[in-house]
């Protein structure tokens, strides 16, 4: 093996390490992990800061570093030369970290025989559902999952040099500062390289979705007619937070089979690029057969690429605030769903802690809108006595309150000051 190749990612690891980054929330909840045995698995959309933040959590420890975004690399086919080389570079690392682990073909198998030698290891990787699917074969019980998403919003102040805590008093002039940075991270996201540089939103966005659908989907899957992924993608990016059926889908774009339709969009939340919802039911064939609802990695993919005559705001809201619920810890249908009354009264999110439906939370940008504000308090309480749940949520933008609607207590809580990351 040609050790030019590490010696390059060596080079590109020191460049790395010595420039400033904006401080990840989740560094506190992982840095105890480091020292475990357990495989650490860091996982997210491409460009939302795997790397850094992998780099940042090894930064005082002596760990060796591969990426296999190098073609170079993934020409090799017996991998114990990698290992050979990378102790030739690294002769004292007790660490290794391998990014973008999903290119290197059988990587599960190489990653579990370094596991059984004894290395502590770190990997990430850009494909959710691929990582999920090995590492639950491969490597079932030996990892810790780690999922990094584009900025927080927290982060996002951060990024900015403004901090805010939730309970600490605001100027006028702060409060003010204050939404209008809350309007730009609901309305463009928060990639953090558009975030930190001076990097036109549009096309950077762009050139993401087409290096997602060119590497993660169309060479991977060998995808035969790529214009239709890519019309599949933008008609979803353009109608997110809405329900959708496959066969609404098919018909819409003129695709030959449901089928199709069903593996690709497959493929496109392989790559987090989009999450899909199912519909609360306790009957699990309820669940697959009703439709569900699309929502997006990041707000700025809809700003940058939405076909729409007018912003919706409403809806940019409602997936800011089913990013923020994914941060919080919730897994979409597992612990969180949307929900439909009898009467078709519709709930934004159910959270759900064990059997138990923790609360039910609507995503409300425009509160001061008396009709709408109704419209959701009513679809609450109705979805509250369905499911048996007192707990009632109302995300708002910048209105706190608890209110009595009907007999209920409802809670309406600012977006900024909902739990913390």
């Amino acid at each position: 093996m040609n050790n030019n190749i590490i010696q390059q990612h060596k080079q590109e690891k020191e460049r790395i390490l010595a420039k400033e980054y904006i401080f990840r929330d989740q560094l506190l909840s992982a840095k105890p992990h480091v020292k475990s045995d357990l495989i650490k698995v860091i996982t997210g959309p491409r460009r939302s800061g795997k790397s850094v933040f992998s780099f940042l959590l090894l930064k005082d420890k002596d760990f060796a570093y591969i990426n296999f975004e190098d073609e170079n690399l993934l020409k090799i086919t017996n991998y114990d030369e990698i290992v050979q080389g990378l102790f030739e570079v690294y002769p004292k690392a007790k660490w290794i970290f391998f990014d973008e682990i999903q290119n290197l073909k059988n990587w599960e198998h190489f990653i579990n025989k370094l596991h059984r030698r004894g290395y502590n290891l770190v990997i990430s990787g850009s494909n959710a559902k691929l990582l999920s699917k090995e590492l639950a074969t491969a490597l079932t019980g030996r990892y810790i999952p780690i999922e990094i998403l584009p900025f927080s919003f927290q982060e996002f102040l951060r990024a900015k040099n403004m901090v805010i805590e939730s309970n600490s008093f605001l100027s006028p002039e702060k409060k003010g500062e204050l939404l209008n940075l809350l309007r730009s991270y609901i309305k463009n996201g928060g990639y953090p390289e558009i975030t930190t540089k001076d990097i036109e939103l549009k096309m950077y966005l762009e050139t993401l979705l087409d290096a997602i659908l060119l590497k993660d989907i169309v060479r991977r899957y060998k995808i035969r007619f790529p214009q239709k992924i890519y019309e599949l993608a933008l008609y979803l990016i353009s109608n997110f937070c809405s329900e959708y059926t496959f066969n609404r889908l098919r018909k819409s774009l003129n695709f030959n089979s449901t089928n199709t339709i069903q593996k690709y969009l497959y493929y496109l939340e392989e790559t987090y690029l989009f999450f899909s919802l199912n519909r609360y039911s306790l009957k699990v064939k309820e669940q697959i057969r009703s439709p569900k609802k699309l929502y997006l990695a990041d707000n700025g993919f809809a700003t940058a690429k939405a076909f729409q005559f007018t912003s919706n705001i409403g809806k940019f809201f409602e997936n800011a605030v089913f990013i923020k619920l994914l941060r919080q810890g919730y897994h979409p249908n597992q612990s969180l769903f949307y929900y439909k009354t009898r009467n078709k009264k519709e709930v934004d999110f159910v959270l759900k802690k064990g059997l138990k439906i923790e609360s039910l939370v609507q995503a409300c940008y425009e509160i001061g809108n008396e009709k709408i504000k109704i419209r959701e308090l009513k679809a609450l309480i109705e979805a509250g006595k369905e499911l048996k749940c007192e707990q009632l949520l109302v995300i708002t933008f910048d209105y706190e309150k608890q209110e009595s609607f009907h007999g209920h207590e409802i809670k309406f809580i600012p977006y900024w000051k909902w739990q913390q990351d």
